[in-house]
């Protein structure tokens, strides 16, 4: 009943494609969008969308299984992680995540790298007492502040990272070594499958689908065993990792048709090579913008070398008065979504799996082009 069969097609030249360039919601491969149109009236002959299907019906717990396995495939799951399909997106994990894992501690270590860490910090702060061990606010959230300057507190229920801002374009190039006492917990809703990840280094994982999964709504957790069955007395149910994983995920009706194009993603992914392509693929195009930038003198980056995002790329134009003909001029070559976020101001470039090294090579053809015109 799975969806195995590879996903592959050409980009289609008999309609308007234009390069996406949106944070999340965002662009997904072309190949999975055409297949979920063909399936959608009626899937692989069972006379229904996958919209109408029972979430515990033969056909979308094979949906359901298929997803999971290709996923454990592609990230190298270990057996004693659970994954976990939910639901609230990142920021509702902000609070499952503390009212599951406090286990009777009374403080969380926070590694402050921007503004979704902030968010994470804000809302933890309703659970337990908060520990900045880290922060880079001092020059603007230009960096990853160096391991060697983080002060952790050996009692703390865990250790919070948040792997990539996707507002400031941050991103760890290393996995933190924190010690065996205290898991570590990333946010890794904008980076995760862009690349190989050791996952026993974690103690938890999760990530809201928008960016390099799937649609909104679907939110994936992945929580090792002996993190299970803690959670606070005050913890809804559907939000208790270990009732979400003694029922599979169908506690409650999950985002079913999230679930379903996450794993025709999954799928995607195999078929193009796995993660180490993908990050292949991820660093080229990352280059080819970076590379740019650092050569202008009418554009610029504002992070730090060593921490740029391979996802996220922000810019800013020497004159901010010509912003607004900038993205005039991007959309009118179908390049959409390039707008910086409100918080931070400028351009953001989000070139996350399914963005075509095409994408990027139009994007900085332009760039060079608007240079010459107004530099």
């Amino acid at each position: 009943m799975g969806h195995s069969c590879p996903i592959v097609c050409e980009r289609a030249s008999s309609m308007t494609r234009v390069f996406n360039f949106s944070a999340g919601p965002a662009a997904l491969p072309e190949p999975v969008l055409r297949r979920a149109a063909e399936e959608m009236l009626d899937w692989h002959g069972s006379g229904m969308s996958v919209m109408e299907m029972s979430h515990r019906g033969k056909e979308f717990i094979s949906i359901a299984t298929d997803a999971e396995r290709l996923l454990r495939e592609l990230l190298a799951i270990p057996a004693n992680y659970k994954v976990l399909f939910m639901q609230g997106g990142a920021i509702g994990e902000n609070a499952i995540v503390p009212m599951n894992l406090l286990r009777g501690r009374t403080s969380i270590d926070f590694i402050d790298t921007g503004e979704w860490s902030k968010k994470s910090i804000k809302e933890a702060k309703k659970y337990a007492a908060v520990n900045v061990a880290a922060t880079s606010a001092a020059t603007g959230y230009d960096r990853v502040p160096p391991r060697d300057a983080w002060h952790l507190d050996a009692n703390a229920a865990y250790v919070h990272i948040c792997s990539n801002e996707t507002i400031g374009g941050v991103e760890y190039h290393f996995t933190p070594d924190v010690g065996s006492g205290v898991p570590l917990v990333a946010d890794m809703s904008s980076d995760i499958l862009s690349r190989p990840v050791d996952v026993s280094k974690y103690g938890l994982i999760y990530a809201g689908a928008q960016k390099n999964i799937g649609p909104a709504g679907l939110t994936i957790v992945i929580v090792r065993d002996d993190l299970l069955g803690h959670a606070m007395p005050i913890t809804p149910s559907a939000f208790d990792f270990a009732t979400v994983a003694e029922n599979e995920s169908m506690y409650n009706t999950p985002p079913t048709y999230a679930i379903y194009i996450a794993g025709l993603v999954f799928q995607w992914l195999k078929d193009q090579g796995g993660l180490a392509t993908m990050a292949e693929r991820n660093r080229a195009k990352a280059a080819l913008l970076y590379d740019f930038l650092d050569a202008s003198k009418f554009f610029s980056s504002p992070v730090q070398a060593d921490c740029r995002s391979l996802m996220n790329v922000p810019f800013k134009l020497k004159n901010e008065a010509l912003d607004g003909a900038f993205l005039k001029g991007a959309e009118a070559r179908g390049m959409l979504q390039l707008k910086g976020h409100r918080s931070v101001g400028g351009m953001r470039a989000s070139i996350y799996n399914a963005m075509p090294a095409e994408g990027v090579k139009a994007l900085v053809a332009y760039m060079k082009d608007f240079e010459q015109q107004h530099g």
